[in-house]
């Protein structure tokens, strides 16, 4: 068995890691980093750059995240990946381990890993995010610490200075493809929508909508649009298109609540 932390790191801001991430950062033996593909070095270098920052002194070792295959129906295809994730953190441990060893005569019950293991999480690892789903995968099984992180919803109302909830109101928190399955929850005022890489909002026949926008929440590159969705649809549109071509990726979430009632 061994040491796993899953560290929340916020939205791409560096000061929104925690004095609790940096320490945990600091006690890590080993820190695995995922390398998301062509176009998307930013990400590898954010983590970098957090680890920097925290004074974390650990053996990194980065490895590819694999690709969805996309025959698949949906849950098979995430549950096929998160075992392929799965994979990888295991071969990255084992390079790990091997390095450590080389040249080193150790027991043959040595660690597997050389100490405590660490994971920088995008956001919160217990908020929309699969992480934990991930590391349930492992065998032996690690002892797990989560560190929480401030999310992208956290991030967008703070931006945008919105009130997450209204008063005595729900908010249901989703994401784009249930939202276009399944269109407004009858009982709510506030939708949150997550992971939506095809604008979803732009199909809702929902009457009196506002909508609140967000882009690369917290980092120098962040946007925000707001006002009633008929009228701010296409610039989101074109403005999240334009964004990716910039920068290779973009991570985006916004809001949507009826009129009147914020």
């Amino acid at each position: 068995m061994f040491d796993l932390s899953l560290i929340g790191i916020g939205t791409g801001n560096p000061d929104h890691v925690t004095q609790e991430a940096r320490k945990a950062l600091r006690e890590a033996a080993l820190v695995l980093i995922p390398r998301k593909g062509e176009g998307k070095d930013d990400l590898a270098y954010l983590r970098h750059r957090i680890l920097d920052e925290a004074g974390a002194t650990a053996q990194v070792v980065e490895f590819d995240y694999p690709v969805r295959d996309p025959s698949l129906p949906y849950l098979d295809r995430v549950n096929r990946w998160h075992d392929e994730i799965a994979g990888q953190w295991r071969a990255a441990m084992a390079r790990a381990a091997a390095e450590a060893r080389a040249g080193q005569p150790l027991p043959d019950n040595a660690p597997s890993v050389p100490g405590p293991v660490a994971l920088l999480v995008w956001g919160d690892p217990s908020l929309y995010d699969s992480t934990l789903r991930i590391a349930a995968r492992l065998d032996p099984a690690p002892r797990l610490r989560v560190i929480p992180g401030i999310t992208a919803l956290q991030a967008l109302t703070a931006a945008h200075a919105l009130p997450f909830n209204t008063l005595a109101g729900s908010v249901k928190v989703t994401t784009g493809r249930r939202l276009a399955t399944e269109g407004w929850p009858a009982d709510c005022d506030s939708v949150a929508v997550m992971l939506d890489a095809d604008g979803t909002f732009r199909t809702l026949a929902e009457p009196d909508l506002d909508i609140w926008w967000g882009a690369y929440l917290g980092m120098e590159e962040q946007i925000l649009r707001k006002g009633p969705l008929p009228d701010v649809t296409d610039d989101i549109l074109t403005t999240r298109e334009k964004a990716r071509a910039r920068h290779g990726w973009i991570m985006d979430t916004y809001l949507l609540r009826r009129r009147g009632k914020t």
